[in-house]
Parts: C-alpha cells; sequence; structure tokens
C-alpha cells in the first residue's frame, strides 16, 4: 500500500531549501552506501515513529534490504508487540466503578476494539474480565481513537504486560536479547517481525529502556547492560550510514563508553575492548528542532568550546540537547528540519527509486487524507505478537 505517493510533491514542498538539499544529499549517500554493499541503520524515538507509520515503512525497507540494523526504544518495542496502532474507546472511569486514585490524568478507563471472535481467542491466553467488558461496551462512549497499540487498554494493554514475562523467560533459557524472542512472533509489517525474517538486529537503547511498562523493565533484564552497549556498538561500527528519527537520546553513540571519535571510547580502547569509531561515517538526522541545524552550522564555535573546557550552551547561545554536541561537531552530520511523517515517504521513495526496488508499503503524514487511511491500514492489517508462532520458534531453536 503506496500511501505517501500522492503525496510526495506536497511532501517535498513543505520542506524549506535547506532540508530539501539536505535531503538530496541524504538520498545521495543512501543510495551509494547500498550500491557499494555497505549498510544502512536507523535510531527511532517511539510515539511519533508509530504515529506517522515510520516504523510501519522502516519494516519495508528491512523486508526490501534497505535497512541493515536498528535501535529503537522499549515503548516503540511494547506498541509493535501489541500491533502497532489499535483502535479504542473510552469511558468515564467512576462509572464503570475503577478506584479514582489509580485512573490516569481525564479519569477515562479504555477498551481496546474488538470483536467476539477476538476476544474467544484471546481468553485461550488469558482469563479476561466478560463482567468489565459488558459494562464498558454498555456505557457511553468518551470518544474513540486510534492510538499506539497495546497501551492503556484493556485487555490488549494487560495481554502486553503479560506477554513480556513470558518473552523474558525464554529470553534468559536460550541467552538471547528480549527484542530477538518478541520478534519470532511479531507481524512481518512490524520492524520486530520484518527484522526476525532477515536476521536484522534490533535493540532498544540504554537510554531508550524506560518506557513500555513491564515491557521495557523486561528488555532491560534480559541482557546486562553491558552487553547492550557492546551489541549496539556492533551494529553501529558494521553500517556507513546511520539515521536518527525523532529520537530524543542518542548520546549512546555519539557519546558512548565504546565509540572513539567524539565519544569516550578511549578507556575502553586503553583496556583492550573493542571499539567503534564514527569518524568516516555519515549521521542523518530528521527533526523539527532548528537548534539541531543551528548547532550544526556552529560546528566550529562548538568545537573550540570543547577544546576550551567551556559550556557548550553559552558558547553557541542556544539550548542544548545531550546529543547535540557529538552530532554538530560531526563532518558527515545531516540535519533535516522537517516533519518525519513527511520527510521518510520522501527519503524511501527517492533511494529506492534509485536502486530500482519496488516498495510495498509506502507511509504518509497523518494530517494528511492519504495518512488517515495509512492509519486505518495498520491498525486492520498489522497484527498484535502472535504468541503461538513465537513458541513454536522457539522449540525448534538451535543458537
Amino acid at each position: 500500500m503506496l500511501f505517501g505517493l500522492p503525496q510526495l510533491d506536497y511532501f517535498r514542498n513543505s520542506l524549506d531549501e535547506r532540508s530539501k538539499e539536505a535531503l538530496s544529499i541524504a538520498v545521495e549517500r543512501l543510495t551509494d552506501a547500498k550500491k557499494h554493499g555497505r549498510k544502512v541503520m536507523i535510531v527511532t524515538g517511539s510515539g511519533p515513529n508509530i504515529h506517522e507509520g515510520v516504523t510501519t515503512l522502516i519494516a519495508e525497507l528491512i523486508r526490501a534490504g534497505l535497512v541493515d540494523a536498528v535501535s529503537t526504544s522499549s515503548a516503540v518495542i511494547a506498541h509493535e508487540m501489541a500491533g502497532s496502532l489499535d483502535r479504542v474507546f473510552r469511558v468515564d472511569a467512576k462509572s464503570l466503578g475503577m478506584d479514582m486514585s489509580k485512573m490516569p490524568r481525564g479519569d477515562v478507563f479504555e477498551f481496546t476494539c474488538m470483536n467476539d471472535d477476538e476476544l474467544d481467542a484471546l481468553e485461550h491466553e488469558m482469563p479476561l474480565d466478560d463482567d468489565l467488558l459488558e459494562r464498558g461496551k454498555n456505557l457511553p462512549h468518551v470518544n474513540e481513537i486510534i492510538k499506539a497499540a497495546g497501551n492503556m487498554a484493556y485487555p490488549m494493554g494487560l495481554r502486553t504486560e503479560r506477554l513480556a514475562h513470558e518473552v523474558l523467560s525464554l529470553a534468559r533459557i536460550y541467552g538471547l536479547p528480549f527484542e530477538t524472542v518478541a520478534g519470532w512472533g511479531c507481524d512481518e509489517h512490524t520492524m520486530l517481525g520484518a527484522a526476525s525474517r532477515r536476521n536484522v538486529p534490533v535493540l532498544v537503547t540504554i537510554p531508550q529502556l524506560v518506557g513500555g511498562g513491564a515491557v521495557g523493565m523486561s528488555i532491560g533484564d534480559s541482557i546486562p547492560v553491558s552487553e547492550r552497549s557492546m551489541r549496539i556498538s556492533r551494529m553501529l561500527a558494521d553500517c556507513d550510514v546511520i539515521i536518527e528519527s525523532a529520537v530524543a537520546l542518542t548520546q549512546e553513540i555519539h557519546d558512548g563508553p565504546f565509540e572513539c571519535y567524539t565519544g569516550h571510547g578511549i578507556w575502553a580502547w586503553w583496556s583492550g575492548q573493542n571499539t567503534y569509531n564514527l569518524r568516516d561515517k555519515t549521521l542523518i538526522r530528521i527533526d523539527l528542532d532548528e537548534n539541531l541545524r543551528r548547532a550544526t552550522e556552529l560546528n566550529k564555535t562548538v568545537q573550540e568550546a570543547i577544546d576550551k573546557g567551556l559550556p557548550k550552551t553559552k558558547a553557541a547561545n542556544i539550548p542544548f540537547r545531550m546529543e547535540m554536541s557529538a552530532f554538530a561537531r560531526h563532518e558527515g552530520s545531516i540535519p533535516i528540519v522537517g516533519d518525519i511523517g513527511k520527510v521518510w515517504p520522501l527519503i524511501a521513495h527517492d533511494v529506492a527509486e534509485n536502486l530500482g526496488v519496488k516498495l510495498e508499503f509506502l507511509s504518509a503524514s497523518q494530517d494528511t487524507p492519504e495518512g488517515q487511511k495509512m492509519r486505518d491500514w495498520i491498525v486492520d492489517n498489522v497484527k498484535p505478537l502472535d504468541r503461538q508462532k513465537m513458541l513454536e520458534r522457539s522449540e525448534s531453536y538451535v543458537k
């Protein structure tokens, strides 16, 4: 489903001239890397990437062989386990008889929109509160919305929480990251599912471990922090182009314990540990923050401040996020200031066209009619983790 195709000109024209130029350079670097057999890694944040269909698009790029590694947040893992996006309805929590001291802001309780067949299938996995479901169905709906899947809604949110412990148990038995085991049962249109089918690594970064409830804690408990950091460093070392998509914390990449160019890897190297180097890599960042581009333009100023041991924020006179320091100083940095919902379809389409690769899915910004159709399609077609499929893979797993 190429939802973004009719809107490509609109998306391109929404960018200012500098972002159009940055986009063109980024596409050129990505095309060149794939033509010469080099690898591409994506670093995603959570919410916006799910809502804009970016994670679904990345899954398609993995299937098409255009993406070779992914790091993401624990929240994204939780949402992909539940199908990426789902439809929920909300009722007044007090009328439902809930303990109001435990309700989230807004005093509503959410239910996943599910038909009888789906509920019957789920009841083979976990006990359901039929009385709660019936009372919720009969109360007036405050509203019905599409949102990141498996979050606060009953029963799919609870199902994801319970599955997390089962996935963690299998991960520990086999000595694997949580993300690998979850991928065994995830839909092919999720990053986890697509990556599992093509043996592409997907890992949550350490700064993004908080989120997704029990999923985040289980991911953190599945392998040691030091092993996780080393696995991510190997992914980064293997890839020549790194795209950062609406992600807040990337100091593990730019300033990590095993990175020797902009990071703190010198003592790991000194101690004989395996390190990597960002020196000749391309860093592409898609972000709405104009300060990212401003920081890049102030490359020399930022570096001079560091050389003198001075605060970077005062020298540049702009607000600094943690990752800006290294990104701004790196010669291969390309900041694309724009909406990820509009930039990603352009990147995917242009690179695929350059390489003669046919895409079967192209996302669209959710504020367009095509984007709304895309979100409906994801709800209807991207299914939650198939527990039975995961267990079958577990039974036949050989390290």
